[in-house]
């Protein structure tokens, strides 16, 4: 029996789509550091009995501190169609995160311009003028009210570089366990912030499809399941 590194949502000879751990990188790390890409192709390898090479195209990514669905493409035509996609936003992706302080009004849309700070090794709220500014795009809303946290929904409307981490901190309401961007509060594997869902038309039978990631054992202390 084929051991899967991570739980598998979708997986037909087009697409692979998994549930990506807290603590691994999507990709382009050093050979000898596991990611989620390596993984992926060592599974498909021994599962397919491929010799050489297993091709696999990354047209999603998530911070390495992160949970949830990512999505890969197994031809190289699946990756160039579902590709185009992500760039015509028409991708559905929706996040849930924990934080410790209520938004008000609790639902509303976020927009902001940001650039990259290479001195301090991160993403930064910026003037829309500021060279190198990417304008920055989410709705969210509260979902619930837990004992020790607020459950957010977020959709994200655009796909900056850190850009959910960066919009909430930069409202008071930093990630739980997102130290980088602010957070005091503790979270055990990661930071508190979820790929939940994501919606797409399958890139060669033209079908929806809606990937649902479940939360890990990590939220379920909060009360989140």
């Amino acid at each position: 029996m084929t051991h899967r590194p991570f739980p598998i949502l979708l997986e037909d000879n087009h697409l692979l789509a998994v549930v990506k751990p807290a603590g691994l990188p999507t990709m382009g790390v050093d050979a000898a550091c596991p990611s989620l890409y390596s993984l992926a192709q060592q599974y498909v390898k021994q599962k397919y009995h491929k010799p050489g090479n297993v091709y696999l195209g990354v047209v999603s990514r998530l911070d390495a501190c992160a949970t949830g669905v990512i999505v890969l493409a197994r031809t190289s035509k699946a990756a160039g169609r579902l590709a185009k996609q992500f760039r015509d936003r028409v991708v559905h992706k929706t996040y849930w995160a924990l934080v410790t302080r209520r938004p008000e009004p609790p639902e509303a849309e976020a927009v902001n311009w940001l650039r990259k700070d290479e001195r301090q090794r991160k993403m930064v709220v910026c003037d829309a003028a500021a060279p190198d500014a990417l304008e920055a795009r989410l709705a969210y809303r509260v979902l619930r009210q837990l004992d020790t946290a607020v459950l957010l929904e977020i959709i994200l409307q655009t796909g900056r570089k850190h850009q959910i981490r960066v919009q909430l901190a930069a409202r008071g309401m930093p990630i739980v366990g997102d130290r980088q961007y602010g957070s005091r509060v503790p979270f055990p594997a990661g930071i508190a912030l979820h790929a939940r869902q994501l919606r797409f038309v399958h890139p060669v039978r033209s079908a929806p499809i809606e990937l649902v990631a479940p939360v890990p054992r990590t939220w379920h202390r909060y009360g989140v399941q």
